[in-house]
């Protein structure tokens, strides 16, 4: 009896190594909603054209990806975090933290956030000031900064129409949103002499703007449910959602893949995803996942990712990042700040 004991714990023991094994030959990755219809992309033509499973993949916010990516390193931790926004120096100080001292940047190229509505609406273009006012936790009034007052767009701008003021956008945990904060209140903030030379950022909780969660997909939804609203999110899902959506356009600039490239459009922004090299020994199909995605097949001028929503890179660039990829370059906190 003791040696069929023994014997079924070390069957039992080697199959715990196996599924371990096979386990560790699928790349788990996390991280941004709005890096994810790429991400995915990449995931399944891997899977088909490897011996390789499918990758898999969370949408977790940019936030919530490096929160996870940051844990530390071996199973049940991720090897890949999506960021639509780069790293921050904190974020990178608390993978060291936690032993994850050998992460490699991959920057994929661009995306631009678009504030977009159904297109049942006439377009309404809009300034960045006029989002800020709308959006401000608190604003200036007759010299004075008071709680937001405004509950219609033409009380912002009498060019604006008679609409409730209602934005559904990301949660704090979103890469989109720190990307808003940045390129939308901060910017448009830090010439007002209300805020002393200093970007403000604070988004108003009365209702106005409604946290719809990290799921892109689902602002799209409830701006089909509700056209008087808008919508805060990546330019890839207004591509998508063509048929249904507009983009306004902003400072009188319109979201396009030619403006965004070029950084023209006010509200463009990188997109990144990060390689935990400590498990390349484990996961042997990360690294050549990374090398994919890195592919001129993927993110070229002619690539399958600019056909739903990438702008591509310019090449040099292109070339540069895939090289830090290839070579698994050692990301530096001095590169963050």
């Amino acid at each position: 009896m003791n040696r069929i004991l023994k014997t079924t714990a070390i069957a039992a023991a080697v199959m715990g190594v196996v599924g371990v094994a096979q386990a560790r030959d699928q790349v788990r990755i996390v991280g941004s909603s709005t890096v994810y219809p790429f991400a995915s992309y990449v995931a399944e033509e891997f899977g088909a054209t490897t011996d390789f499973p499918t990758p898999v993949i969370e949408s977790t916010g940019s936030g919530g990806g490096a929160r996870l990516f940051c844990n530390g390193i071996g199973e049940g931790t991720p090897d890949i975090t999506n960021a639509s926004r780069r790293m921050k120096p904190s974020e990178f100080e608390r993978c060291v933290e936690n032993g994850v001292t050998d992460i490699t940047e991959a920057f994929i190229g661009y995306d631009g956030i678009a504030f977009a509505q159904s297109n049942e609406n006439d377009a309404m273009d809009v300034t960045l000031e006029q989002i800020f006012l709308a959006l401000a936790a608190q604003v200036p009034v007759d010299g004075e900064l008071v709680d937001n007052p405004y509950t219609q767009w033409n009380e912002i701008d009498d060019s604006l129409p008679a609409r409730e003021i209602a934005v559904y956008g990301p949660p704090t945990t979103s890469g989109t949103r720190d990307a808003f904060e940045e390129l939308v209140m901060e910017a448009a903030s830090e010439e007002m002499d209300a805020y002393g030379g200093e970007g403000y950022t604070d988004i108003r909780t009365d209702g106005a703007f409604i946290d719809a969660g990290e799921n892109d997909n689902l602002i799209v939804q409830r701006l089909a449910e509700n056209t008087e609203a808008f919508g805060i999110f990546g330019y890839s899902f207004l591509e998508e959602n063509s048929d249904s959506m507009m983009g306004s356009s902003i400072d009188g600039v319109a979201p396009t893949p030619d403006a965004i490239g070029s950084g023209d459009y006010p509200v463009s922004r990188s997109m990144f995803f990060y390689v935990k090299n400590q498990h390349a020994d484990e996961v042997p199909a990360m690294n050549e996942y990374a090398n994919l995605f890195m592919s001129e097949q993927m993110i070229g001028d002619l690539g399958y990712l600019k056909g739903i929503g990438l702008i591509p890179a310019p090449e040099e660039m292109r070339a540069e990042a895939r090289s830090a990829v290839e070579n698994h370059e050692t990301l530096e906190l001095a590169d963050l700040k």
